[in-house]
């Protein structure tokens, strides 16, 4: 368990921004971070824990890389929520501006580095994701499924916790239209963060 003035940091790109206000550093978005820390403090009323939610639209792994020390080292946080890797992707086939799975892992490397190296933080890996809608998100598989190997090699190699969302998502959307999970493949509808932040829950024991 947590303890007392502990933090709990989110840190990613859309999927965790979810709109958040980066004026005020309560706000959590209106995503899975929100449905997490919501339910922590429902559940342990008597913990005194800060949930923030570092997320930023459009964000590539180098985006973490160059906002590390002030939006994660300084912060001291107690646990570290990391979900990266749709823009490296997504970023080839709208801009032409890849990144390769070497530059993805090294990078993703040195953030974690930086995390074990000057915190005592608890890490969670996220994998990235990609639902089959529309019909073009098929042939980001190509790019995208490299990079969460990278993710789930990262996670054995720092003894992190790993939350397969990739194959979460997927197969929700196998029992009901990839739709009504993200209706565009990458930003999850609100069930979509509910089944996200149902399987963080257990997958980091609060």
């Amino acid at each position: 368990m947590l303890k007392d003035n502990g933090v709990v940091l989110f840190q990613g790109d859309s999927v965790t921004d979810c709109g958040r206000n980066r004026e005020d550093e309560k706000d959590m978005g209106n995503g899975y971070p929100l449905l997490i820390s919501s339910w922590f403090q429902a559940r342990y009323p008597e913990k005194n824990i800060r949930f923030i939610n570092k997320g930023i639209s459009g964000n590539r792994v180098s985006d973490l890389e160059s906002r590390w020390d002030t939006d994660c080292i300084n912060l001291e946080p107690a646990f570290v929520s990391i979900l990266i890797g749709i823009n490296d992707t997504w970023r080839r086939y709208d801009n032409n501006d890849p990144t390769s799975v070497q530059d993805f892992e090294n990078t993703y490397r040195k953030i974690i580095l930086q995390v074990k190296e000057k915190t005592n933080a608890e890490i969670m890996l996220c994998e990235p994701f990609v639902l089959p809608v529309p019909e073009d998100r098929k042939q980001w598989r190509e790019d995208l499924d490299p990079k969460i190997h990278a993710v789930r090699s990262l996670a054995r190699e720092f003894h992190t916790l790993l939350l397969p969302l990739d194959g979460l998502i997927n197969s929700a959307a196998a029992q009901r239209s990839p739709e009504t999970w993200a209706a565009d493949g990458v930003h999850p509808t609100m069930a979509g963060h509910a089944l996200i932040a149902q399987e963080w829950i257990r997958k980091a024991g609060f």
